[in-house]
């Protein structure tokens, strides 16, 4: 690290799977190389806060976070954060939440400088009067949020696009299959064939393996995807030059959705009986899984921003076996195609997405 390089003071809420990964990811720079400086974590119910002896490489944090008398204060974080936000200093905290209280305390910290690192969909796909406090906020202070991995797991999705838009190529369309657990489950169900193992039977393992949420239904319904192309559709509004086609979306529950929960098990309490009673379907999976068969296709569940009729919507389509959806998809893979005016497909890229 050049000697001229700021310090970056760092705060981190959240943990869990993600967040341990991350606070190791930022330890294992070696110090003399790292801008880094950990000075706070947050679990649900406690924090560290010492801007004078940053977490140091090799220190038992999740120890000493465990123990810590210090509970969960975002006012205090906040005026700590803030305290330390000079014109030669800058303070980033880091969301690996799926809060909606932490979410909504973006405008808060962006306005006093602080910036934003998160992965949490919340901010960005819901009420849309938020999602305009948080440009506003950082329009006024120059604090930036970064939420790249708000869409497509590791995939350059929300840059690339930001790219494109910023430069002036007209962003006609783009679609993909934006969800892992989605793309494990179609993957295994629909291959061309015009048979193969039951929709339920499928939506099981992947609980078992851990790519659904406990509650498969909460995977079935969409919503996961109809957040992504929220924050897709308000990108492409907020980084265009001219006005577009695309609705104002109030919410990810704007979005034309197409769930794939039977109608029957909707509101069913427990991912335990929904999967007991899933099997009562598989005839009509498998029927639209023939029919496809029978047209030379696959099934997909995926997700479209059509910024030249203005739609935004999620739901199974088909596609032909010989299409990138059928033949460059495997395990819980994403995959995200651009459609622009430059060329009619400019990015055409795939990731393992991280299991949910």
């Amino acid at each position: 690290m050049s000697a001229s390089t700021p310090n970056i003071y760092v705060a981190v809420v959240g943990a869990g799977l993600v967040g341990s990964e991350l606070v190791e990811q930022l330890l294992a720079i070696p110090p003399q190389r790292s801008p880094f400086r950990l000075i706070s974590l947050s679990s649900s119910k406690r924090t560290i806060f010492d801007a004078a002896n940053p977490i140091a490489p090799g220190t038992a944090w999740k120890e000493k976070l465990a123990s810590s008398s210090q509970k969960v204060d975002f006012d205090f974080l906040t005026r700590q954060l803030a305290a330390l936000v000079t014109p030669g200093q800058k303070v980033a905290l880091v969301d690996n939440t799926s809060s909606d209280a932490v979410a909504a305390l973006y405008p808060t910290w962006l306005e006093k400088g602080i910036h934003v690192v998160t992965p949490n969909k919340k901010a960005f796909s819901g009420d849309i009067a938020l999602y305009e406090r948080i440009l506003d906020a950082s329009r006024a202070s120059g604090a930036r949020f970064l939420n790249e991995s708000t869409v497509g797991a590791g995939l350059p999705v929300i840059s690339t696009l930001k790219d494109l838009v910023i430069t002036g190529d007209k962003v006609i369309k783009v679609e993909g299959v934006f969800s892992g657990t989605m793309s494990y489950i179609f993957n295994e169900f629909s291959t061309g064939k015009p048979d193969g193992p039951a929709f339920s039977s499928v939506v099981n393992v992947a609980r078992e393996k851990g790519y659904t949420e406990p509650h498969p239904a909460d995977d079935l319904n969409g919503f996961d995807v109809a957040r992504k192309l929220t924050i897709l559709s308000r990108t492409i509004q907020t980084g265009s030059h001219t006005p577009t086609a695309l609705p104002a979306l109030q919410s990810f529950a704007s979005v034309q959705t197409k769930s794939l929960i039977p109608p029957a098990l909707e509101g069913i309490p427990t991912g335990d009986e929904f999967i007991a009673r899933l099997p009562e379907f598989d005839a009509q999976f498998s029927q639209l899984r023939a029919e496809a068969s029978a047209e030379g296709k696959v099934l997909r569940f995926v997700g479209v921003v059509d910024v030249v009729e203005g739609v935004v919507k999620a739901g199974l389509e088909k596609y032909p076996t010989s299409h990138p959806f059928a033949t460059s998809l495997g395990g819980s893979d994403n995959i995200i195609m651009f459609h622009t005016e430059s060329g009619k497909i400019r990015d055409n890229r795939k990731v393992a997405a991280v299991p949910p």
